[in-house]
């Protein structure tokens, strides 16, 4: 889009930075940056005054407000959709991991395995939540994203968990999507085996899961085969796989840990890495086929390569795609059946 109108960010954090390193490539201008009115006290970010919704009005009267940052606190997203109301409010596409934007020039090179990704999908809920994160992503517009919201419980209709699942948890961090598993299994299963590389929330795992009956707790990244990684801790809750700095890790793969265990179902939100880690089980996926739960938001190519790739490994699986509330479109997943 292009317009005349003063540019505003909404946020301080890694979104922000990403959003002005882009802007700052594309030669865009920005007329300030603002933050909620409990956070404003007179600093600055990136040589701006951080001011309050009040301040920038009284300056600048008609302008644009870019949400850089991300939340499913259902306080905030509400005040995010009031804003709207009033004021024109974008999200600009900055992916989580990697460097692709979801732009013009993306979407002339990617357009065929963007139609053959959207061709796989199951069911026309599927469908439409993939289209609307296209032109969410396209167009950072909000209706967009509010269109494709649904429920934990409408995803796990699908996936149809039981008491007899062989569960692994792939990026545990500190055991809330055990606790999820928990919750629509009854808190009955077979076994429960949970990865997480990161120290602290390992420690943290182990301190509210580690008692928890038929559990294994292994303190490893997962990989596409049995080696060792470089770690960073992100400024989020996730532990980022990084071939240049960080903490040497032990990794590991679906395939290895797959020798000790017949996986019935695998949940994976892995930080960027889901690609690689899907193909460090192809053969038990092919052979097996366990329900799945993939994010797939973190790059802008997962959208078309992981429904790709989980096809490719095994024809037979049914692939729904669900996103549940968050801004952006965070919290996006597969469901394989």
């Amino acid at each position: 889009m292009e317009t005349k109108k003063p540019l505003v960010i909404y946020g301080m954090g890694d979104g922000a930075d990403k959003v002005l390193k882009e802007f700052e490539l594309l030669h865009i201008k920005i007329a300030g940056v603002m933050a909620s009115d409990d956070f404003v006290r007179g600093q600055s970010f990136h040589n701006y005054t951080v001011k309050t919704l009040g301040q920038i009005k009284e300056e600048l009267k008609d302008f644009i407000i870019l949400i850089t940052f991300g939340t499913n606190r259902p306080e905030i997203m509400e005040y995010i959709k009031n804003l709207s109301k009033e004021y024109e409010v974008l999200v600009p596409s900055v992916p989580v991991a990697g460097d692709c934007i979801f732009n013009r020039s993306y979407l002339m090179r990617n357009g065929r395995d963007l139609q053959q990704a959207y061709e796989l999908m199951a069911d026309e809920k599927s469908k439409e939540t993939f289209r609307n994160m296209c032109w969410f992503e396209y167009t950072g517009e909000l209706k967009y994203l509010f269109a494709m919201e649904s429920t934990k419980d409408e995803a796990f209709e699908i996936l149809n968990l039981n008491s007899e699942e062989n569960y692994l948890d792939a990026g545990a961090y500190k055991g809330d999507t055990i606790d999820e598993f928990l919750h629509y299994t009854g808190g009955k299963y077979k076994s429960i085996t949970a990865i997480e590389p990161d120290d602290k929330s390992y420690k943290k795992l182990v301190e509210l899961k580690g008692d928890l009956p038929n559990i294994n707790l292994i303190n490893k990244g997962i990989w596409n085969f049995d080696t060792y990684v470089c770690f960073t801790t992100g400024k989020g809750k996730g532990t980022v796989a990084n071939n240049k700095n960080g903490v040497l890790t032990p990794v590991t793969s679906i395939d290895t840990l797959a020798n000790d265990v017949d996986f019935t179902y695998i949940k994976m939100d892995v930080e960027g890495v889901e690609f690689v880690v899907l193909s460090g089980g192809v053969e038990h996926l092919s052979k097996k086929k366990p329900k799945l739960c993939v994010s797939c938001y973190h790059r802008c190519c997962d959208i078309y390569r992981l429904p790709l790739m989980i096809h490719r490994t095994n024809p037979d699986y049914k692939i729904y795609m669900r996103h549940h509330p968050y801004i952006p479109c965070w919290d996006t997943n597969l469901y394989c059946i």
